[in-house]
C-alpha cells in the first residue's frame, strides 16, 4: 500500500516515525458522461472567464471568495509557512474510553505503519499501552491543507487512526426528531423485539454489495453483445405502512421463513385460521336423527309416552326430563313402597312379640 503522508506520532516526549496509508478502498462503479448521439466523451474544460480561454493546471491557484464576491488569492507557500504544530506530527492530546467518541464524528480511516526499524520499539509500546488501557487516543494532525481531529485505536496488531469531525461540524437533531406526541404500545414493542430476535446477528464479513454485482453483470452482458437479464420482480412494494402491527407480524413471519424456523404447527394454525374465516356452522346428523326418531329404552314406552305417564304421577313430574330419569323415578317409587310395606310388616310382628311378652310377664310373677 502506498503511503499518502509521512510524519511522526508525538506521544509525550516520545516521537514515533510513521507512514499513513488508506485503510479503506471504494469498490463503487464509476461512469463517464457521453454524447448520446455518437458516444463521444463529455469532458470538462477549465476556462478563464476573463480571457475566455482554456488554462492548464499549472496556471490554476487558490483564492478565498469573500461575502461580497471579492476573491482573495492564497498561495501554497503561504499555507505551508503557517505555524501549525501538527503539520508533520500526529499530536496525541488525551486518552479516553471509546464510548466517549460519537460515531457521528467518524470519518476516513487510516493505518499507521512504523517507518523504519528505529520506530518499531516505540510503535509497539504505544500499541500495547492502548490495548492494556482499553482506551483510545485523541490526536490532532494536519492533512491535505487543514488541521483535523483523529482517534487512534488498535486493530489486530496495527494502530489505526480515524479522522474525526470537529464537534461544531455535527449538526443538531432538533429539526430532525419526530413528533414527541407519538406513543408506542407495548404490543408493538413486543413484536419489534420478536423481529429483532428472529433476525438475530450476522457476520459482517458475509455481507456484500448486491447492487454492484448486478451492475457488473449488466456491463459484462452488454460488452459481450448479450441482452441484459430482466431484473427479478421485487417483493417489497413501496408505499406507506398503514397497519404497523400487521407489518411487524408479517416481517416476523417472513424472517422466520427465510431462516427456516417456521414450524408445521404455525403453518397449521395459519391454515386453520384461514379455513375458519369461511366455515359454516351446521347441526350434526346424529342430533337431527335423535330429534326425529327417539329410541325406546329397555323395551318400554317411547319418550313421549313416558312424559305423558310422568305427568300423571306427582312424584316423577318434579324432576323427570328424559326417559331414563322417568324410569328411574318409577323404580325408586316402587322400591320405596316395598320398603314401606316391609317395615309395616316388621313393625306388626315386633308389636305382636311385645304384646306376647307383656302377657307372659304377669303369669311369671304370679307363679313366683
Amino acid at each position: 500500500m502506498r503511503s499518502i503522508w509521512n510524519g511522526a506520532i508525538s506521544f509525550g516526549l516520545v516521537s514515533i516515525p510513521i507512514k499513513v496509508v488508506n485503510a479503506t478502498e471504494s469498490h463503487s462503479i464509476s461512469f463517464r458522461q457521453v454524447h448520446l448521439d455518437d458516444g463521444g466523451r463529455i469532458r470538462y474544460r477549465k476556462f478563464c472567464e476573463l480571457e475566455d480561454r482554456e488554462v492548464t493546471t499549472g496556471e490554476i491557484g487558490k483564492a478565498y471568495e469573500d461575502a461580497d464576491g471579492t476573491l482573495i488569492p492564497v498561495t501554497d507557500e503561504e499555507l505551508a509557512a503557517l505555524p501549525i504544530p501538527t503539520a508533520r506530527t500526529i499530536e496525541i492530546v488525551a486518552f479516553v474510553p471509546a464510548e466517549r467518541i460519537d460515531p457521528l464524528q467518524m470519518d476516513t480511516a487510516y493505518y499507521l505503519a512504523a517507518n523504519g526499524v528505529p520506530a518499531t520499539k516505540p510503535y509497539v509500546l504505544l500499541r500495547e499501552a492502548l490495548k492494556r488501557s482499553q482506551k483510545v487516543a485523541v490526536a490532532k494532525f494536519a492533512l491535505r491543507g487543514r488541521e483535523r481531529l483523529g482517534m487512534l485505536r488498535v486493530v489486530d496488531d496495527v494502530i489505526a487512526m480515524h479522522g474525526l469531525l470537529w464537534p461544531d461540524e455535527i449538526r443538531s437533531t432538533e429539526e430532525v426528531a419526530p413528533d414527541a406526541s407519538v406513543t408506542v404500545r407495548d404490543k408493538e414493542l413486543d413484536l419489534a423485539d420478536a423481529l429483532m430476535d428472529t433476525l438475530g446477528e450476522v457476520e459482517l464479513t458475509e455481507l456484500h454489495d448486491d447492487y454492484r454485482e448486478a451492475v457488473e453483470e449488466l456491463i459484462s452482458a452488454k460488452a459481450s453483445g448479450e441482452l441484459p437479464a430482466a431484473p427479478p420482480a421485487g417483493e417489497r412494494a413501496g408505499g406507506k405502512v398503514l397497519d404497523l402491527m400487521a407489518a411487524l407480524e408479517k416481517s416476523v413471519r417472513a424472517a422466520k421463513a427465510s431462516r427456516g424456523e417456521e414450524t408445521g404447527e404455525e403453518k397449521g394454525e395459519e391454515a386453520g385460521a384461514r379455513a375458519g374465516e369461511s366455515a359454516e356452522v351446521t347441526p350434526l346428523p346424529a342430533r337431527r336423527s335423535a330429534r326425529t326418531a327417539p329410541k325406546e329404552v329397555g323395551g318400554k314406552k317411547s319418550t313421549s309416552t313416558a312424559r305423558k305417564t310422568a305427568a300423571k304421577k306427582p312424584v316423577a313430574k318434579s324432576t323427570a326430563k328424559s326417559t331414563g330419569q322417568a324410569a328411574g323415578k318409577a323404580a325408586a317409587t316402587k322400591s320405596t313402597a316395598k320398603k314401606t310395606a316391609t317395615k309395616k310388616t316388621t313393625a306388626k310382628k315386633a308389636t305382636g312379640k311385645k304384646t306376647a311378652a307383656k302377657k307372659a310377664t304377669p303369669r311369671g310373677r304370679a307363679s313366683a
